[in-house]
């Protein structure tokens, strides 16, 4: 049977539930307003781009920068028209730290991964108030502070 008969769809109980689903699938499908992301800006035949791929992209995600400003992807000839930019983006890979739609500020080009972190880090920090997690405590081993959060689950 393709469809639910009618008197379980009629069932106040099931309605219900069923407008309840509905709603909740609308409410977390929408992006938080103030919530910050990092739009990385990128074009094919970037060759830093592919580095960062590379090198940063398998991670990020994973990272406490990762957990507080999320990647999306944008591509440098089809911006998205509700982004609010303080200048027009030029060079790729860029990375814009957005929030509320509005640039808070850019890194541009890829500097490499021992300089892309703390750069990021201290963006995010200066411009929505990212707070990086403490140092590890003397003692722990070199491994337990590079490992990302949440892979020892």
């Amino acid at each position: 049977m393709a469809f639910p008969p009618l008197t379980y769809l009629l069932n106040p109980g099931r309605r219900i539930t069923a407008a309840f689903g509905c709603l909740a699938s609308v409410f977390f499908a929408m992006d938080p307003l103030d919530a910050a992301e990092l739009i990385m800006v990128e074009q094919p035949g970037c060759a830093w781009c592919a580095r960062w791929d590379a090198e940063i992209a398998p991670i990020y995600p994973k990272t406490h920068e990762g957990k507080f400003a999320p990647l999306r992807r944008a591509d440098l000839r089809n911006m998205p028209v509700k982004l609010k930019l303080s200048r027009r983006v030029t060079f790729t890979p860029t990375f814009l730290i957005v929030e509320d739609g509005h640039e808070m500020a850019r890194l541009e080009g890829y500097p490499g991964e021992d300089f892309f972190w703390p750069l990021i880090s201290g963006l995010l920090h200066e411009h929505v108030g990212f707070e990086a997690p403490p140092p590890p405590a003397k003692g722990t081993p070199p491994a337990a502070n590079t490992t990302p959060i949440g892979t020892n689950d």
